[in-house]
């Protein structure tokens, strides 16, 4: 029996998934979990052998979760099941120790087969957003770049970003006109969705 830990912060996918592994001879749900914390004490619980995370959790995302599930349960392998298919978010989650990345509207025995593959030691990404990741590359982006175009997602002028960074506006501007280049937009509104939409931030 492989033994399966949730992380959903949506109580109703948590319940649909989980009642969809549960039909499977020999797959159990023994643990849930909405948010990385309470996945980290519940994995050091538990010990399950699959943990199934969610990339959009409150607070902490799912890829920063990974590595300290990983830590507090060294047996428990991550399999990432998003409805988030960007391939940065693909190559941060495995740099992250996930060994396996799927999208939700994957059919359920495909989900299923991915656990047990995932169990035995596999490594398991969705073909077509391994293939686009490939071709996307990694992300140009500096920290500090991706740290501003997060906060252009906010809608906050440069001043306030300056302040929010300790720079000046002038430093700001020239980060955001790097990131603007860099996703070939035309604004820091732009290039932050371009930059969100490729999983870069």
């Amino acid at each position: 029996m492989v033994t399966l830990m949730l992380v959903d912060d949506q109580a109703m996918v948590r319940g649909a998934l989980g009642a969809l592994l549960d039909l499977e001879d020999d797959l159990e749900v023994v643990a849930q979990a909405a948010d990385a914390d309470s996945a980290v004490s519940r994995a050091a619980e538990v010990k399950p052998d699959v943990c199934l995370m969610d990339i959009q959790l409150a607070g902490e995302d799912g890829i920063a979760a990974t590595p300290r599930v990983i830590a507090a349960s060294p047996g428990t392998r991550v399999l990432i099941v998003t409805t988030f298919a960007r391939p940065g978010y693909l190559r941060a989650a495995l740099e992250a120790g996930a060994s396996g990345f799927v999208v939700k509207d994957a059919p359920a025995e495909e989900l299923a087969d991915a656990v047990r593959r995932v169990h035995t030691g596999l490594r398991v990404v969705d073909p077509a957003l391994a293939e686009e990741s490939l071709f996307a590359g990694a992300s140009p982006l500096t920290d500090r770049e991706a740290e501003l175009l997060r906060l252009a997602l906010e809608g906050i002028s440069v001043a306030d970003m300056a302040t929010r960074v300790h720079l000046s506006a002038g430093t700001v501007r020239n980060h955001l006109s790097a990131a603007i280049g860099k996703t070939g937009s035309e604004n820091r509104a732009q290039a932050a969705r371009q930059a969100r939409e490729k999983g870069w931030i």
